[in-house]
């Protein structure tokens, strides 16, 4: 979203606390001088938000008193953006953020017309929180997604096609369960139909998601919840690269910042091993860089070679030909 949309959704935020905000203090909030605060207020008065503004050198704004606010003004896609984007950081992606993003997510669910706010509402309380690694690894259609969420809050039997790791195309029936964002991929949870046991699909592999009218009875999952469910079938499939790397750190340091996605051993009170299962490089190369730690790679070649790759392109982004113009 563009720094302006951010800017106008955070003096919404303000404003509806009901309070009168002297100019000068609500321009400090926001970041931004006197003259473009005006220029917001006035971008929200054109989409219908009734700010009152009072002149002179101790002027301020608030919402019109007992006014109803009008619909938020944004489409299906950016709605789930919406959903998507504050969900992840209410789960704690980002620190100190977490108890904020629930509060906007709230209120930005109360300004929505009725059919966004019950999409939303359903992808929300569909999925199951976990590890949120970062951007998702694959586009996902908006649709889709929200399909797929108010299929499982409604209890209806869905049917899709899905094509899997091996491109093979099949037709699926089933009754959905849950959303779960793990490893930065979304999966549905679901019992099969037709294999009659529970599977997991990719998301970005369904097509033409479609509830059948039908409802169910929901069933006992195997497992704690849908997030261990998803956890434990993508630890029996195969992965190509096995990472062991010793690093200059002791092991509950390491462990604090990356335990969630590898394993990690004390070799001795200032050193440790870690280990992680992964299909792509690019992760433990991001995850081994944060420890601001030395570490040394011992598998495998792939991921040395990797690292030696990016150390070259970051000492060449130092050099005074790095930037044009300088």
């Amino acid at each position: 979203m563009a720094n302006t949309s951010n800017r106008t959704l955070r003096l919404l935020s303000l404003l509806q606390t009901h309070r009168y905000w002297p100019g000068t203090e609500l321009a400090e909030r926001l970041g931004v001088s006197v003259r473009t605060l005006r220029r917001d207020v006035d971008r929200l008065r054109e989409l219908g938000y009734p700010v009152e503004a009072q002149r002179g050198v101790d002027g301020g704004y608030q919402l019109a008193a007992g006014a109803a606010l009008p619909p938020l003004v944004i489409d299906d896609e950016e709605a789930v953006a919406l959903a998507v984007g504050l969900q992840a950081a209410a789960q704690g992606a980002v620190e100190g953020i977490a108890e904020s993003s629930v509060r906007v997510l709230a209120k930005v669910a109360q300004v929505m017309p009725a059919r966004l706010r019950h999409r939303v509402e359903a992808l929300r309380a569909m999925t199951v929180p976990a590890d949120w690694g970062g951007p998702p690894r694959a586009a996902i259609d908006p649709g889709a997604l929200t399909a797929v969420a108010l299929a499982c809050r409604d209890g209806e039997q869905l049917r899709f096609s899905y094509t899997a790791a091996d491109g093979q195309y099949t037709d699926r029936h089933v009754e959905p369960h849950r959303l779960v964002c793990l490893g930065r991929r979304w999966y549905l949870v679901a019992y099969d139909l037709t294999r009659h046991d529970w599977r997991n699909f990719r998301v970005d592999r369904l097509t033409a998601p479609h509830g059948t009218g039908s409802r169910f009875r929901p069933r006992d999952l195997p497992a704690a919840d849908a997030a261990e469910f998803v956890r434990a079938s993508l630890e029996n499939l195969p992965r190509p690269y096995q990472v062991e790397a010793l690093v200059d750190a002791p092991a509950a340091t390491v462990r604090e910042r990356i335990g969630r996605w590898s394993t990690v051993e004390e070799v001795d009170a200032e050193h440790c091993r870690v280990r992680m299962t992964t299909d792509s490089l690019d992760w433990p190369t991001m995850a081994l860089g944060v420890l601001n730690a030395d570490f040394r790679v011992l598998s495998p070649p792939e991921l040395l070679a990797q690292v030696h790759d990016w150390g070259a392109r970051f000492n060449r982004a130092r050099g005074e030909g790095a930037m044009p113009g300088r």
